[in-house]
């Protein structure tokens, strides 16, 4: 159920580069749903704890506008649905896919030098306890942007194929 909830994310995201309140919200309350239905109190707990944690660990990154709310609510509802060691782990999936992403992006559009000063300049801010710029958020129309939700749909679905099929 989660690599399906992932799956109609990641396309929104694709398609439109905005996943919808409505999505995520029902995704949400589906995910704490079957989990108690399934577990009882427990997975209700385990539920709250995953979609907690795929909150608070993401919410610094909105803060900074370096990720979107709706990346951030979709994190959220994707951690209802796996619990808190499960969604870890599609995180940091996550994170490698979005990395690959940015990458393939940089060099397709030659911007590689430009991405290393940039990189540079976001690093000297974080060493002095500042934030960056706007120039490097997501308020600035001129940088590129990996779909951080598309990114997340493929590790959810990777992690599904590999633990609960046997796949990859």
């Amino acid at each position: 159920m989660a690599a399906l909830f992932a799956a109609i994310a990641g396309w929104s995201d694709w398609r439109t580069r905005r996943i919808p309140n409505w999505l995520t919200v029902s995704g949400l309350l589906v995910g704490v749903a079957m989990n108690s239905w399934l577990a009882g109190w427990r997975g209700a707990r385990v539920s709250l704890l995953g979609a907690g944690l795929g909150l608070v660990l993401l919410l610094p990154f909105v803060l900074a506008r370096s990720l979107g709310a709706g990346d951030w609510k979709f994190a959220g509802a994707l951690g209802a649905f796996l619990g808190p060691t499960p969604f870890l782990d599609v995180l940091v999936i996550t994170i490698v896919f979005a990395g690959l992403m940015a990458l393939g992006l940089i060099i397709w559009t030659k911007r590689v030098r430009q991405t290393a000063r940039n990189v540079w300049q976001i690093l000297k801010a974080y060493l002095t306890l500042h934030l960056p710029g706007r120039e490097f958020s997501l308020d600035n129309p001129e940088s590129s942007r990996v779909p951080f939700g598309v990114a997340m749909a493929l590790a959810d679905i990777f992690y599904t194929l590999r633990t609960r099929w046997g796949g990859l």
